[in-house]
């Protein structure tokens, strides 16, 4: 992955042991993805997934049972850490 102005130039490819290092558009790194470009930027998509994820399984298991206080603690103590 190339991050820089020459982000989008065709780069040689890397040997491995006769095998070529595949080039990606984003790799990640202690749980932040990478994304190439001009500049460095990283991609929150995979965390919002996994927040949405996490919100809609909660609401999917307690459906209309629970108070408004009950569900909005659990989606601070259980989702946002996701998104964080």
């Amino acid at each position: 992955m190339c991050i820089g102005p020459r982000h989008d130039i065709k780069c040689a490819s890397i040997k491995i042991n006769n095998q070529d290092l595949p080039w990606v558009n984003e790799i990640r790194y202690l749980g932040i993805y990478i994304v190439r470009s001009d500049k460095l930027k990283c991609s929150l998509d995979h965390a919002k997934r996994s927040f949405y994820r996490s919100v809609n399984s909660i609401f999917g298991k307690l459906k209309r049972t629970a108070s408004e206080e009950v569900i909005v603690h659990l989606v601070h103590s259980k989702c946002l850490p996701a998104l964080l």
